[in-house]
């Protein structure tokens, strides 16, 4: 084991991470990866709170919030072209930034996902029950969760593959109701609603295009409005920072992250935005009520009634891709932050597959404990632990934007890692040699910024998202003090 291991090349830099993860994942696992980290439930039953908050508008939120998006993932990506590693923005706000940093970025998006995970994994039952009533959820959950955890542990690439057909599936559902919705605009067909399918509807039903206008007082004293949609859209964003935790494992990262990258934005016209305007051209948007999926009222609305069926079906692999990736993302996070000297020694160990055996199971078993209290304190799981899930991912890609203009703060002052290609580089000349460039790189993380600290304060205007917010201020506390304790101050 020692001589195949000393035959292996090795990478040295500030943080040491040695080269045996297996460099496995395709361009084809990769692109499918980031695709389908931007479909899932949130899109097919999620999107009914959105349109219900903004009518037909909501196309304007998702283009603005999968706008500032696109610009997280570009600075992500921009490191890791340069320096693709596992961890990813932890291993980078470890590198550039501070070893607290690395701690709290990196442990706020384990704790992130180990929610995201128990909650994707308490409602699987309710999809399973959907053909087979009489099998217990917490039975469906165990299966999955299992399933999901062996095949993590049989390699990076098995991991690919799944994800590239949970995605495939996603994909197809999506196309196939747009399909299927514009076969309805052209061919003229009658709607159970009684209204026309038409792009019309968008300006003519329930008070138009902007119906709610920017921020408004609903009759039950709640706020309503594009703005409020904001908060709603840019979580079910969650996940397409996955591509930059993928680098360290992708075969030719150069090439394949800016492409993956730069897909996002058109992924998000068609996928969203393609799919949601078809869908309020067929339903009137203001009969979207949230009872049944957006995308199972289109196909019940000219008498397919198979699709709540078929649905089902994509939900529940939807769910079990969030998991899978959850799992892979959370694994190779507890192996960066052991590298860096955030995490206990043991998690950073590989084997024989180059699979992080020790943050697989690890992270497993704390998510089985997540579902476990989900079961039995559902409403405490839901209002509190989904909380710090909710503002988890606004402080992830915080650190995100902010790491990355220390990125350039480092190799403007040509102090970059031995092993970096911009190593040797200072000034300008440092900054233009960087591959693949965030965009108005000068101004675009401070207009992202912005535009997060925006959402965070549209989150106080809804009960829903304000315990949120309090639960976040107290969660990066607890982060806080964590770091202080595992390594007093830096």
């Amino acid at each position: 084991m020692a001589e195949k291991t000393s035959a292996k090349p090795r990478e040295t830099d500030d943080v040491p991470v040695p080269a045996t993860l297996r460099k496995q994942l395709k361009n084809r696992h990769i692109q499918l990866i980031a695709l389908g980290g931007a479909i899932g439930t949130g899109l097919f039953y999620g999107s009914s709170e959105s349109i219900a908050l903004a009518g037909p508008s909501i196309l304007l939120a998702y283009l603005v919030g999968g706008l500032a998006i696109f610009m997280i993932v570009r600075a992500l990506s921009e490191m890791s072209v340069e320096d693709p590693k596992a961890g990813a923005f932890s291993y980078y706000a470890t590198r550039y930034w501070s070893k607290r940093a690395g701690f709290i970025s990196g442990w706020n998006y384990w704790f992130n996902y180990i929610l995201v995970s128990m909650v994707e994994l308490a409602v699987v039952g309710s999809f399973v029950n959907y053909w087979f009533p009489n099998i217990p959820t917490w039975v469906s959950a165990a299966v999955f969760l299992v399933v999901i955890c062996a095949g993590n542990l049989l390699g990076v690439s098995k991991f690919g593959e799944f994800e590239f057909w949970f995605a495939i599936i996603k994909i197809v559902a999506v196309i196939a109701m747009i399909l299927g919705g514009l076969a309805v605009l052209v061919l003229n067909l009658p709607t159970a609603s009684g209204v026309r399918a038409s792009f019309a509807n968008w300006f003519t039903v329930g008070g138009g295009f902007l119906p709610n206008g920017l921020m408004s007082h609903a009759g039950d004293g709640s706020w309503t409005g594009l703005l409020m949609a904001l908060v709603v859209v840019m979580f079910s964003f969650g996940g397409t920072e996955l591509i930059g935790i993928t680098a360290g494992e992708t075969e030719d990262p150069q090439r394949t992250i800016p492409r993956a990258t730069n897909d996002i934005i058109w992924r998000i016209l068609v996928f969203y935005i393609g799919a949601l305007g078809v869908i309020m051209a067929v339903v009137p948007w203001n009969t979207i009520d949230g009872k049944t999926s957006p995308f199972v009222q289109i196909f019940d609305s000219v008498g397919v009634h198979a699709a709540a069926g078929i649905l089902n079906f994509v939900c529940l692999t939807a769910v079990m891709s969030v998991y899978n990736s959850g799992l892979y993302a959370n694994s190779r996070m507890l192996y960066s932050l052991a590298k860096q000297g955030n995490a206990p020694a043991y998690l950073g160990k590989l084997d024989s597959r180059g699979v992080p055996v020790a943050g697989v199971l690890t992270s497993a078993v704390i998510t089985a404990i997540a579902v476990v209290v989900v079961f039995v304190w559902p409403e405490f799981a839901f209002n509190y632990l989904m909380s710090i899930a909710t503002i988890a991912g606004i402080i992830n890609w915080t650190m995100i934007m902010i790491t990355e203009m220390k990125f350039r703060r480092v190799a403007f002052a040509g102090e970059s890692p031995a092993d970096s290609s911009l190593a040797g580089l200072s000034g300008q000349q440092a900054l233009d040699a960087i591959h693949f460039k965030l965009p108005f790189a000068k101004v675009t993380p401070w207009v992202v910024l912005a535009f997060l600290a925006l959402v965070v304060v549209l989150m106080c205007f809804s009960p829903s998202y304000r315990v949120a917010v309090v639960a976040g201020v107290i969660w990066l506390i607890v982060l806080f003090v964590a770091s202080q304790i595992a390594h007093g101050r830096q």
